[in-house]
């Protein structure tokens, strides 16, 4: 193949916009979920509690097809893990030193229950990412406890608002037919997992080695492409996370410059959940332009001393080219059959005897 014939499949496939089957509803519910939390925050002048609370009510994203009795129980299984994922990230404030294999065992853990339970996407990004967050927020002390409380509630309001829409979804739609779930295989459920925690982890200590400033983006970029279903989806979405972070940059500069109140600040990031749970079905690029802006607000805008915007621009660009550079090396790693021969030799032998037969 050519090299004028490489750059036109490449060009095609960044270009490629997917169907979508997804009801429109269900974009309006995630911003209402998202969004209500940072409006009630501003209305009692607590805008980074408000912005606190949308990050946890994130776990809307993660409401199954499923009928309605399962979808809300498993909705708030995961509102407990978010939550708890959470709690452990602003433990860390405790020992900084066990941030890095913190994160790295949370991404394990998270990543082996969405797998074993075949949970569709985000999987366990969202888990990983209230981690990270939490672990380098300048919270300390009774404050910190006071944040985990609104992200707890964060999740509540989510369940109700998922709740809510799943009994208007399944009365006028019915549910899709479901297709039975894999069996669980070690290799899918357990050595996938590992791997993609040890190069989530890798990915966390380079942005120390680096010294990056609050690098939470680093091993979130690191997961969302480590996660393609093959080298060539890994690739696909090195590139375009990338070129939409760029883009994305552009678009926070942007709205910087309106200087936003409170107020706008809750409008503009109920918008981007709107136009993100639109796009991340049909193009990944395009969906990543509002993802880049939406996780700078979430995560800098109640922060009184937060960092300059030209600022933020440099240090986010950087944070997403080394997660994403490490997690395409941890796909080849994944997709490698002599790779994944050696390292589900070595795991098996590290297990109890018969440990395995269950997955």
């Amino acid at each position: 193949m050519s090299l004028k014939q490489r750059v036109s499949r490449e060009l095609r496939q960044l270009a490629s916009i997917d169907r979508s089957d997804r009801p429109w509803e269900m974009p309006v519910a995630a911003a209402v979920a998202t969004g209500a939390p940072i409006f009630i925050g501003v209305a009692y002048g607590q805008l980074a509690l408000g912005l606190v609370a949308s990050l946890g009510a994130l776990v809307f994203m993660h409401l199954p097809t499923t009928r309605l009795s399962h979808r809300m129980a498993w909705l708030m299984a995961c509102a407990f893990g978010i939550t708890a994922c959470h709690a452990l990230g602003l433990l860390a404030h405790l020992m900084p030193l066990l941030v890095v294999p913190l994160i790295a065992v949370i991404t394990i853990l998270a990543t082996m229950v969405c797998r074993f339970y075949a949970a569709p996407p985000p999987g366990s990004l969202f888990f990983v990412m209230a981690a990270a967050i939490a672990a380098y927020s300048p919270a300390q002390g009774g404050i910190a406890l006071v944040q985990l409380g609104a992200f707890a509630l964060g999740t509540v309001w989510a369940v109700g608002v998922a709740f809510l829409y799943s009994l208007h979804i399944v009365s006028r739609r019915g549910l899709p037919q479901q297709a039975a779930p894999p069996r669980p295989e070690f290799g899918f459920v357990v050595l996938d997992s590992v791997v993609i925690g040890v190069f989530v982890g890798l990915s966390l200590l380079a942005a120390h080695a680096l010294q990056l400033d609050r690098p939470y983006w680093v091993p979130v970029s690191c997961l969302a492409i480590i996660q393609g279903a093959s080298l060539r989806a890994a690739w696909t979405r090195h590139l375009q996370r990338i070129l939409g972070t760029a883009v994305g940059l552009l678009v926070f500069l942007a709205i910087t410059q309106v200087r936003l109140d409170p107020w706008g600040i809750a409008a503009v990031l109920t918008l981007l959940t709107l136009l993100i749970e639109t796009l991340v079905v049909r193009h990944y690029g395009l969906a990543t332009v509002f993802i880049t802006p939406l996780t700078i607000l979430l995560a800098e805008s109640g922060h009184s001393s937060g960092l300059a915007p030209e600022h933020l621009l440099r240090t986010r660009l950087v944070d997403t080219a080394v997660g994403a550079v490490v997690g395409l090396m941890g796909a080849a790693c994944l997709h490698s059959p002599r790779f994944r021969a050696v390292a589900d030799a070595w795991l098996r032998r590290l297990l109890p005897s018969g440990a395995d037969n269950g997955v």
